[in-house]
């Protein structure tokens, strides 16, 4: 089936919570794992909530079984719900990111969240990194307006380590957007527009490329 192909040596996702770049972009680390360097970057822990003590390292199983190895996974510190007042010390960190790692395609969340972290993310990381592609993810429990416009066809297995992925977060087993019919007709729909048996949607923040011939 045709449709264009796209390859980022180093690729980057970036979230403001645990379990925000696999409910995002789940499937798709799954696809490209081992395939290209992948670098998860997670802004905050939560673990000024003690209810949420066991969440970093159901994180870094997720990540693990997604394909991501625990040295390629930064889970950092800043306080939830207060980004807005860390403004310009996240976008050091973005630009520290870009130096280190160069990443060819960025991930972030969608313009169409309105989790005020998120906003945050976004915004930042659209001044941090210019020069690089920057594409939107869904975080279905904080969108309003989503609609993909880059879709990127994903298999069986892919689907199914992403259900594994979000299975690890104990913590969130019985919130709605964890379910595994939710996730998996997300999917199932997004592949529907782009007639794919499944695909993870983003939306196109920014788009840096050269016309091959």
């Amino acid at each position: 089936m045709g449709g264009m192909q796209f390859y980022g040596k180093k690729v980057c996702f970036i979230g403001a919570h645990p379990d925000d770049i696999e409910i995002g972009c789940g499937a798709l680390i799954s696809r490209i794992a081992g395939k290209t360097d992948i670098r998860c970057v997670t802004f905050s822990d939560n673990q000024k909530n003690p209810l949420l003590k066991n969440l970093v390292e159901e994180h870094y199983a997720s990540m693990q079984t997604l394909g991501v190895p625990r040295e390629r996974v930064d889970l950092l510190d800043f306080e939830t719900r207060r980004f807005q007042e860390h403004r310009q010390e996240i976008l050091e960190t973005m630009i520290s990111i870009l130096r280190a790692d160069d990443p060819d395609i960025v991930f972030v969340h969608t313009k169409s969240d309105v989790h005020q972290d998120h906003i945050v993310i976004t915004q930042e990381a659209l001044r941090a990194f210019r020069g690089r592609t920057v594409l939107g993810f869904d975080v279905i429990r904080s969108s309003y307006g989503f609609f993909p416009d880059f879709l990127v066809g994903v298999e069986e297995e892919d689907v199914q380590k992403k259900l594994d992925a979000l299975a690890c977060y104990k913590t969130y087993a019985e919130k709605y957007y964890f379910s595994p019919d939710i996730t998996r007709a997300t999917l199932i729909r997004n592949g529907a527009i782009c007639e794919r048996p499944y695909a993870e949607g983003f939306d196109i923040l920014r788009i840096v490329a050269d016309f091959a011939e």
